[in-house]
């Protein structure tokens, strides 16, 4: 068996989804504390504190991803456990191919003013690997999450449902290094070499 963990460049992947969000968000709290504070200089002092509050929390979770988010190859296939209490099992023989991998960190849901300007995050999209797999997934997870998940394609042969493991999320460059060799080893069919 061998463990990969995330490497640490990985950080715009993580916060990419978030950018518009984010890059919206200063703006609104900047008139928003304008209006409570009664002058524009410590409206903007308000938005930017604001902002970065915000920006140290998504730099908090991505911390804490990196610390806990570990993918193990082993002779029977690949699973990925998170911090969170995820766990993603696919055997070789299960590994239908490589594609892109979406992995929704919040709601899909639009947040702001029906007729006004909506944002949401939007997934991380990385490389990996996808196929009939088991995914264990903790107790409390988010109803908009257990609702995304029960619409998952289950196998009615096997229970197996559908999964993807984003490799890419930790190392981008995973199908040249290490990862790759076990995916050619395993099953060469998946990748050219």
């Amino acid at each position: 068996m061998e463990e990969f963990r995330i490497r640490h460049r990985a950080f715009g992947a993580f916060v990419a989804p978030f950018m518009l969000p984010l890059l919206l968000f200063l703006p609104v709290t900047t008139a928003l504390g304008g209006i409570l504070a009664g002058d524009g200089p410590r409206g903007l002092l308000i938005g930017i504190i604001a902002t970065a509050a915000l920006t140290g929390v998504l730099v908090s979770r991505y911390r804490r991803m990196v610390r806990g988010t570990v993918v193990r190859f082993s002779a029977e296939g690949v699973e990925m456990a998170d911090t969170y209490g995820f766990l993603l099992r696919l055997p070789w023989a299960g590994i239908e191919r490589v594609d892109v991998v979406e992995s929704r960190m919040a709601s899909p849901r639009r947040v702001g003013r029906p007729g006004g300007v909506q944002v949401r995050a939007g997934a991380m999209r990385s490389v990996g690997l996808v196929g009939w797999g088991e995914r264990e997934v903790p107790l409390r997870v988010p109803g908009w999450m257990r609702a995304h998940l029960a619409r998952v394609p289950v196998d009615p042969d096997t229970g197996l449902q559908w999964l993807g493991i984003p490799l890419g999320v930790v190392d981008p460059a995973w199908e040249n290094g290490r990862m790759g060799e076990w995916v050619r080893h395993h099953r060469p069919d998946l990748l050219a070499s």
